[in-house]
């Protein structure tokens, strides 16, 4: 493992941990190294085992633990899991020799209510229920480590925070602000004036409120339904570079809305998208009509293509007329989701409008809604919006 900067988070987790505490509960901001710092702990108490040691690292899916805690625990390592002789890819754990890592969802429930472990790890706490972390707790025998975004109290402030025991650690980027890249710190205080909630929340990691939010109407599904049962799909692109780039599809199954994070990633070129797209489940493209030139580009490439609707109120209202089902994959939006808000006015009024952070794959999944809703005439279609590419591969 290389050498590597330890954080302030590190230090006061370490010293929990040394002091023989019941429990680190780690509440912070955004890009303030909670995760990582714990992460490089739980590696070096395991490097340091002398006897047989359990540690479980658990959060809402295993899909989220591969896109942040596996991700980063192999950056920490400097190592690759493919082919890696200590990582059991199929049971996702990792063998220190006396000390073992593992990785789990709290959705599996023979292994949130299996055997006890030693130290555990809860990423992002506030998405998991009370009744599984305690499962967890009660089958812990030395160590509890949590961490979370505080966007609104939950179980951790109501039964563990205050009590004797339990360490409460706080941090916000700040903290970390010698080791951050400049464009990251620049990237978090360039909202802090267009949403005074999310500033409070991540940008100086406190307790925020829930409120006014757009969708709350939504269930998180393990995968789409079988194509066969596909009515119609289509896809809904956000274009970006220091923003995500945001591929979303859309699916209407048993007159059911569906929407699957295809890509979520910043940094990519209209080329990167074009490589990455696939024939399989070919479908229209909705994209934000603000890019005509990288819309052009893509349709050069083959790719049947428009100009999606941009009207919020109009794809908001039609999203909204039902349930909306989101897999578990999907973890930029199921992010966004769950922030996903309206404006207020300096008087507090709520405006018909969402705050314009973090929105990326919501607005391609709105795109690709609205552009199957107004294609098909369950709405009154835009008028005068070119199309691309006539041919359709629906």
């Amino acid at each position: 493992m290389p050498i590597l900067t330890a954080t302030k988070v590190f230090d006061a987790n370490n010293a929990a941990w040394c002091d023989d505490m019941r429990r680190a509960l780690n509440e912070g901001g955004t890009s303030s190294s909670k995760t990582f710092s714990i992460l490089q702990l739980l590696i070096l108490i395991a490097k340091s085992a002398k006897s047989k040691l359990l540690i479980s690292v658990v959060s809402e899916s295993l899909p989220h633990l591969k896109r942040g805690c596996i991700r980063d625990f192999f950056r920490i390592l400097d190592e690759i899991p493919d082919n890696n002789p200590c990582y059991n890819k199929t049971e996702q754990s990792y063998n220190f020799g006396d000390a073992t890592i593992e990785f789990f969802g709290a959705d599996d429930s023979a292994k949130v209510r299996g055997p006890r472990r030693d130290i555990l790890f809860i990423n992002e706490g506030n998405n998991i229920s009370w009744e599984t972390a305690r499962a967890l707790d009660i089958r812990t025998s030395k160590f509890t480590i949590v961490d979370w975004n505080p966007v609104s109290e939950f179980w951790a402030h109501e039964f563990w925070l205050n009590r004797p025991g339990n360490a409460y650690i706080h941090s916000t980027y700040q903290d970390v602000k010698d080791v951050l890249p400049k464009e990251v710190v620049d990237n978090i205080e360039s909202n802090r004036d267009l949403d005074a909630n999310w500033w409070r929340i991540y940008g100086e990691g406190l307790i925020g409120r829930l409120e006014h939010l757009i969708w709350s109407n939504y269930e998180i599904v393990p995968d789409l339904p079988p194509k066969d049962t596909w009515q119609k799909w289509a896809y809904g692109l956000d274009f970006g570079f220091t923003h995500p780039m945001a591929l979303v599809k859309v699916v209407i199954s048993a007159e059911k809305l569906y929407w699957d994070e295809s890509l979520y990633q910043n940094k990519l070129t209209n080329a990167d998208l074009i490589a990455m797209l696939t024939h399989e489940d070919r479908a229209d493209i909705y994209a934000d009509g603000a890019r005509p030139d990288s819309i052009q580009e893509i349709q050069n490439a083959g790719w049947n293509i428009y100009p999606a609707n941009k009207s919020v109120k109009t794809g908001l209202d039609v999203v909204k007329r039902q349930k909306l089902y989101i897999t578990q994959r999907s973890l930029g939006l199921i992010k966004e989701i769950r922030n996903y808000s309206y404006k207020k006015d300096k008087d507090g009024h709520i405006l018909e409008e969402p705050v314009k952070i973090a929105d990326d794959a919501c607005d391609a999944g709105r795109y690709g809604t609205l552009g199957l809703t107004e294609r098909f005439g369950y709405a009154t279609a835009a008028v005068g919006r070119k199309r691309y590419l006539v041919k359709s591969f629906l």
